[in-house]
């Protein structure tokens, strides 16, 4: 079985920051890809930041500049660093894997979601 396991979500005020953490574990054989998506009410999933193998990525327009994604690959382990939040910013965030699992195919895998919200 496999884990995604996110944690540092939670209230700031605009201008703020956060780092959000999300780990996986179990019987994980590889992973291509790990990234953030987040989801405000009433609104879609969107991606927010996306780390490959070798290091590239890619972000959301709305976040270029501000966020910053970064991996331990010894550690499993997806950072996403969020400088000057913005209200607009407040959504539940995801963590996303692009993993093989021993036995499986490769397939997408998905955190609980932390919940960001930023307000005065």
């Amino acid at each position: 079985q496999v884990r995604l396991v996110e944690s540092g979500g939670g209230l700031v005020q605009p201008g703020g920051s956060l780092r959000l953490s999300c780990a996986a574990s179990g019987s994980i054989f590889s992973i291509n890809a790990m990234g953030w998506y987040r989801q405000a009410p009433g609104k879609e999933r969107e991606l927010v930041a996306r780390i490959r193998n070798g290091g590239s990525t890619n972000y959301a327009d709305s976040v270029k500049g501000r966020f910053t994604i970064s991996r331990d690959n010894a550690k499993n382990t997806v950072y996403l660093q969020m400088n000057s939040l913005k209200p607009e910013d407040t959504a539940v965030y995801y963590c996303n894997a692009r993993m093989v699992v021993y036995g499986s195919w490769p397939n997408d895998y998905w955190g609980q979601g932390t919940q960001v919200t930023v307000s005065s």
